[in-house]
Parts: structure tokens; sequence; C-alpha cells
């Protein structure tokens, strides 16, 4: 009888039954708090001191973000430290300093540093780039059969649903022998900058725009090519693709143990193929507590400009973003969005790369005005959540300046989160191919049930 009471109602309808429904399930399923400690659950995966709890070994990247000490009494003890985000070994901060030295662009470096476990010569970079562009294509109307027939609502789930359809044009979809594998991988590297922009563009035809598709060409790098897909007269500067370059570099990867990509490493376990993989990564990016941080500033920033009647007086500036952590003002939430990290304690090492490039962009845009804002709020408010915290040192996330830059290279919103499945793919390939390699074992983790036994009840004593 609910089934057909929901069939004869629209289809994405909260019915009475609906709600009947939930108030049932809300009686059974509240869990005390008090429990989580008494059972001694690592909540979120974390020690209590915030540290992650080691589930696995890597050798593709490694974030260090402290140091660890013993007291007189053999006690542990945390003390912060800057940042520093290596690559298989090796500082990102150097790949990015040594390509813009040479005038390369970094990102294809970085990715195959990723997956192969080393720099690559300049014939290898150079035969790297022609196999990333000989697959930069999509088959034959997949544009139009799976992208604009099926109007994106959001982006990410359209490039899910477009990766999780490529498996039916694959020969060898299940088989998951490293040569395989690789070459899947390599294949959804070189179309994932061409699927978020196609799938942007089908969005913006579905909203009454006009459509224009570009064809990537071989030459160009992977910022390049996104930068010129998505524009309409297919221009940009030096400066805008070497930025955007850069924020890939920087998003590529991130540990093993960051939401995604600990996701792919789960999927992965189970045996199954490519294209499942990457999809269950992308829906865990998807989540505004891991992609979509660079939007909330945004939406954050914004609201700050339209509410502190002088960005140039530090008062103003401090008594908005004290209402904001009062929860009086902006979302309600209390956080001051882009400050603070889940892991760096003292730096985080790619907001300190990315600091100059935006910079520079903010000049080249005559944005100097709302980029002396951004130093403000990060200034001031890393202040208040320092005492508010009582920590002596407080981490910018890298996401407190993207989605600026975003904006100044003329990104649209909706494209932030795939922008960076873009770079993060590239990681996501290394850690599949690291998971495979090592014969591990199905990750399964145990949870404890902590529902009273009981003896079931016949339907008519119910």
């Amino acid at each position: 009888m609910i089934w057909k009471e929901n069939r004869e109602n629209a289809y994405c309808e909260i019915t009475p039954a609906i709600l009947s429904l939930k108030e049932q399930w809300e009686k059974k399923n509240y869990i005390d708090p008090k429990l989580y400690k008494e059972y001694n659950v690592k909540r979120g995966l974390r020690n209590e001191d915030g540290r992650g709890v080691l589930t696995g070994l890597t050798r593709v990247a490694e974030i260090q973000s402290y140091n660890v000490y013993m007291d007189a009494a053999d006690r542990e003890h945390i003390a912060p430290s800057d940042g520093i985000l290596y690559y298989r070994g090796i500082d990102c901060r150097e790949i990015v300093k040594g390509s813009a030295k040479r005038g390369r662009f970094a990102f294809e470096e970085a990715a195959y540093l990723l997956l192969f476990g080393e720099l690559p010569t300049m014939e290898q970079l150079q035969d790297f780039c022609v196999q990333l562009a000989s697959y930069r294509t999509l088959p034959t109307n997949f544009f139009r059969d799976v992208i604009l027939k099926n109007p994106p609502q959001d982006l990410m789930n359209t490039m899910q649903r477009a990766i999780l359809t490529l498996f039916c044009y694959d020969d060898k979809p299940n088989d998951i022998g490293l040569e395989n594998v690789l070459r899947q991988c390599l294949q959804l590297m070189s179309n994932m900058p061409v699927l978020a922009i196609y799938a942007y563009q089908a969005w913006r035809y579905s909203q009454g725009e006009s459509l224009f598709i570009h064809v990537p060409l071989p030459e160009l790098s992977t910022a390049e090519n996104f930068l010129r897909m998505l524009r309409e007269d297919r221009s940009y500067t030096e400066l805008e693709a070497r930025t955007l370059d850069v924020a890939l570099v920087l998003h590529a990867d991130h540990g093993g143990g960051n939401n995604s990509t600990f996701t792919n490493h789960v999927v992965t376990s189970s045996g199954t193929d490519t294209y499942s993989a990457i999809a269950a990564a992308m829906a865990s990016l998807k989540g505004p507590r891991h992609g979509g941080a660079n939007s909330k500033v945004m939406a954050m920033m914004s609201d700050i400009k339209t509410h502190v009647r002088d960005w140039a007086d530090e008062d103003c500036v401090a008594d908005y973003l004290t209402r904001i952590l009062n929860k009086e003002a902006f979302d309600g939430s209390g956080l001051i969005y882009g400050l603070g990290h889940a892991v760096y304690t003292k730096t985080d090492p790619r907001c300190e790369v990315f600091r100059d490039y935006v910079t520079r962009l903010a000049n080249e845009k005559h944005r100097e005005r709302e980029l002396a804002l951004y130093s403000s709020v990060e200034r001031i408010g890393k202040q208040l959540l320092m005492e508010r915290q009582h920590k002596n040192v407080l981490s910018t996330n890298i996401d407190f300046y993207s989605g600026f830059v975003y904006e100044m290279l003329g990104l649209p919103m909706e494209l932030y989160t795939p922008l960076f499945a873009v770079a993060r793919i590239s990681g996501w390939s290394a850690h599949r191919m690291e998971e495979l390699s090592g014969g591990g074992k199905l990750i399964r983790p145990r949870y404890e049930c902590v529902e009273e036994h009981r003896s079931y009840t016949p339907m008519e004593r119910r």
C-alpha cells in the first residue's frame, strides 16, 4: 500500500508514509556517545590525539605535519611543525619549482612520478604526454548519448555515471592484471578533464545557455586543455595556465589516508574493476567534508564581503569573524572555513606554494583589494581561533585560497570539485596499482554491535 501511494505521487516527494518510517527508524537507532569511549572506538579511524589509525603502508605519498617526542615519564607527545607533502619521497614544492625554472608544466611530471616512482627523463615525459594525448578522446557519440541526453544536476554525479558507462566500452573491463589496470587508469586520467568540461557544458545547455564543445589538442598540457575547452574563445594567458597547473600538482595526492584515496583502497581490495573503484573515490570526493571545502570558503567570503562595511578596517573584519564564530552570522556553524586542517598543524605546504601564484594572478586580474581582504581574514581569523582553542599555531588550508584562484580563472563553482578529481585521479591510480600489486587482504574493519539480544515475537503478539 505504501509503494502504491508513493508511485501515485511525485518521485521525489517526502510522503507521510516516509515521515512515519523515519520516526520509527529514530526510535531504534540512537547510540549513546559514551559507548564509543567505553569500547575504545577509533571514530573517524583516528586516535584520541587526532592522528590517523595506521591501516596500511604506501610508497606513493607522505604527509609530514608534526614531530613526536617522549617526555621524562616516557609518554609520547606531538609537537607542531611546518608541513611537508612528499610525492615518492620528493617534496612537492621542489617539483613545482623545478618545472617552473625550465618553463615546463608540472602536472604530467608529477603524475608520472606518482605512478612509476621516479622523475621522468625528458624523453620519458614526452612519451608519457603523447600516451595521455592519444587516450584523450571519448567513444563516438558518447557525449551525445551519455552526457547530453541526461542533463546533470551535479557534475560529479554525471562524471561518475560516465566513468561507469565507459566500463561498457572496454573489451577487458574486469581484468585486474597490472598492465590492463595501468591502461585503464591512463585512459581515465586523460579523459577526466574532458568529462568535467563536457558535463559542465551540458549543464549550461540545460540552463538555456548556448552549447559549445571544443576538442582537446594533443600538444597542450592538462591545464591548458582545461582552460581551452572551458572558454568559448579558447584563449588563456600563460600565468592562468601555469597557476592552474600548480593547483593540479598540489591536489594530485595527499597520502593513502585521505577519504577518497582510502575509499579507493577499500574498494580495490575487493578485487573489483577500475571503473567501479574510481567512481567510488569520486563519490567520496563529492562530499562537502572532503572535496567541497573551497566552495564553502567562497560562500563565506561572499558573505563577509556583503556584511563587512569597510574591508580595510581590521576591527570591522574582526567583529564579523567573531559573529561567525559565535554562530550569529553566515551559516551558523561557528566555523571559519579554510583555517585549520585535520592533518597539518603549523603550515599546509600546498598553501605556502600557492601564495605566490595567488598574488601574481590577483595583480594580473586587478583583484588586489579582494586579496587584501583574504589576507586579513586569514590573519585575524587564525588569531581568534587560536585564542578560543588555546593553540599557539594553526595552519591555513589550501582550500582557503584555491576557490579565489578558480574564481579569478573564470571557473564556475560547479567545476571546483570536478577539477579536484582531474588532479586526484593521478594519485588514485597510483594507490590502486599499489593495492593490487601488494596482494593485500580484503579491508574489513570491525564494528561492535551494541544492540541487546532478544527473542522473536510472533506477529499476533506485536
